[in-house]
């Protein structure tokens, strides 16, 4: 509560604030915490739901569009990087199963620290963000076989870890995992979610989103993998889901403040008293390292067709250690590759890196932002997993009988709105049409973020509840200012309540639609078709005009403007300052009335 904002205020990432703020509470500063581990298991809670947000914005035809980056980029790096930092290991004295240890955990990049630093730059669509993804992604999927060589490493392990048989039927364990997890996520869980959903209890689907990441996370470390990789699964799953923003902003919650206490964790670990002991070695390892990797990936990036400027960028994002540097290690060391005195200074080594990257990420950001003003424009084309969200630029609240011709004429020309209902048996109508539509709550400010509300151009409010309405233009006008209100009006009184919220545009259910009716009917009794327009155009401005007085003065207020009014207007009361204040556009529309 304290150090994060502080290092925001100085322009830093809130991720450096969760480390200070570890190192401060932890063994080495404070000691209000004396056993990190204590903490460890749930602020790896934090990386899993992590992963499982990528994963939902994630879709599988993206994620092959990516192949190259994250098989051959990906490959690359964990290759090279992990094959100069094993041989400097080897060159100080470790031997050489420690020094592969060491250069596959250094290797290996902090995924929640720059995806965080990604999210706060909203960089994740951009070129460089999708090959730093790209490389966390094939780093992520590279933890499992690392995991499973290092037994083979040590001395006996094919006597101590059984047979070849044992070790095919682990493999075929893990294959059922992954075989199991799919088809759940593929056939099981969108109707799990529509028999809850028709329940209404928002406490019920929070519960229920809970339940997929996690128990798809503990099936997948059942059979050997790795959580996180459980997590990305489940969310890759249900990146097609109707579902997938109700539950994105279910999971939003839980994951920042674990993901916050992951970091805290990481800070904690940080031994003062092993850096104050052997700080001439980290004082050179610790910058090495960062400049090594930021070089290496700024390289291997440009060989793939990255621009300097955004190797650069991903070099400074991935130069640190990753999470599982502190799976990697203690394995190693209960396995006896490592002794515990080559495995402690390499702990705090990635600790220390996970302390320095973010500082060198943020000068090198803005050094190249001022020096590239005119490449702050992300590229929305090429965003893996987002590109719905992105690139719509209006979002429909509702798919009734009117948000559903709103969506019609949207999509003739070429505009595909982001659309959410929480009615499930409507959403499931939709989709035998071919049409998208989400589940989510539009009342709930996570729900509208979660559904792209911040990038939208157009909010257009298509439902019949009166009360969630209003709700819904506070929230609109209190967060997305960026965002004009368009809101259907169910009746006269309700059209000039909304104009009171200010909404931009307003209009009857029913009203055009009587306009027409009344056009047509003049046009079957003989009336000329020019004629029926002109009046039905009269009846149009004149009600307008009426609307607006009735805004200013009162029900009663342009009384005289009805057609066939038989009453006696009384004098217009409207203050002359209020008077004044009305726009030209007003004053044309009222015409002859405001006088």
């Amino acid at each position: 509560m304290v150090a994060v904002p502080v290092f925001r205020l100085l322009g830093l990432s809130a991720v450096l604030g969760y480390l200070a703020a570890g190192v401060a509470i932890g063994p080495s500063g404070l000691s209000l915490v004396e056993d990190p581990q204590t903490i460890a298991t749930v602020a790896e809670l934090g990386v899993v739901l992590l992963l499982f947000i990528i994963g939902l914005e994630l879709k599988l035809s993206h994620l092959w569009e990516m192949k190259r980056d994250i098989f051959g980029l990906g490959f690359a790096q964990l290759a090279v990087t992990a094959l100069c930092l094993g041989g400097a290991a080897y060159a100080i004295g470790f031997s050489p199963q420690a020094s592969f240890v060491t250069g596959a955990a250094v290797a290996l990049s902090a995924t929640a620290i720059a995806l965080q630093m990604l999210g706060e730059r909203n960089d994740l669509q951009t070129p460089y963000g999708q090959r730093s993804f790209a490389i966390l992604l094939f780093q992520d999927l590279s933890v499992v076989p690392l995991l499973a060589i290092l037994p083979l490493l040590a001395s006996g392990a094919a006597a101590e870890h059984g047979s070849l048989l044992d070790r095919l039927l682990t493999v075929g364990e893990a294959m059922l995992g992954i075989a199991a997890v799919v088809l759940i996520g593929r056939y099981g869980l969108n109707p799990f979610f529509r028999i809850l959903a028709r329940s209404g209890a928002r406490e019920v689907m929070t519960a229920s989103a809970l339940l997929v990441v996690l128990g798809a996370a503990l099936l997948m470390q059942e059979v050997g993998l790795s959580m996180a990789m459980g997590a990305f699964l489940a969310g890759l799953l249900l990146a097609e889901s109707n579902f997938r923003h109700q539950l994105e902003a279910d999971i939003e919650p839980f994951r920042g403040m674990l993901l916050g206490l992951f970091f805290m964790s990481v800070g904690m670990s940080i031994d003062l008293a092993l850096v104050r002991e052997q700080w001439l070695l980290l004082l050179v390892a610790a910058p090495v390292v960062v400049l090594g990797k930021t070089l290496l990936i700024a390289v291997l990036s440009k060989l793939f067709g990255a621009s300097w400027r955004d190797g650069l960028r991903s070099g400074t994002l991935l130069c640190t250690a990753g999470e599982f540097a502190f799976v990697l290690l203690p394995v190693a060391t209960g396995l006896g590759i490592m002794s515990a005195a080559e495995a402690q200074p390499v702990t705090a080594l990635a600790a220390i890196t996970m302390l320095l990257g973010p500082i060198l990420s943020t000068i090198v950001e803005k050094v190249l932002s001022n020096r590239s003003e005119s490449e702050e424009q992300p590229d929305l084309h090429g965003l893996p997993g987002q590109e719905g969200e992105l690139e719509s630029r209006v979002l429909v609240i509702g798919f009734g009988r009117f948000g559903q011709i709103v969506n019609q004429v949207l999509l003739a020309q070429g505009i595909e709105a982001t659309v959410i209902d929480k009615d499930v048996e409507r959403i499931r109508d939709a989709g035998r049409f071919g049409l998208q539509v989400y589940f989510g709550d539009g009342t709930r400010l996570d729900v509208l973020r979660a559904a792209g509300a911040e990038k939208a151009e157009m909010i257009c409010i298509c439902i019949d509840d009166r009360e969630s309405m209003t709700k819904i233009i506070e929230i609109i006008h209190e967060n997305f200012q960026n965002a004009r209100s368009f809101a259907r009006a169910f009746d006269r009184i309700h059209a000039i309540e909304l104009m009171n919220l200010d909404v931009d545009y307003q209009i009857r259910e029913v009203f055009e639609s009587a306009i027409v009716f009344g056009r047509a009917a003049l046009e079957e009794l003989g009336t000329d078709p020019e004629a029926a327009a002109a009046a039905a155009n009269d009846v149009r401005k004149r009600d307008i005009a009426r609307l607006v007085l009735q805004k200013e003065v009162g029900t009663m207020g342009g009384a005289e403007l009805v057609v066939g009014a038989k009453i006696t207007p009384e004098p217009l009361t409207v203050p002359t300052s209020r008077a004044r204040a009305l726009s030209p556009e007003t004053r044309d529309i009222l015409g002859e009335g405001v006088s």
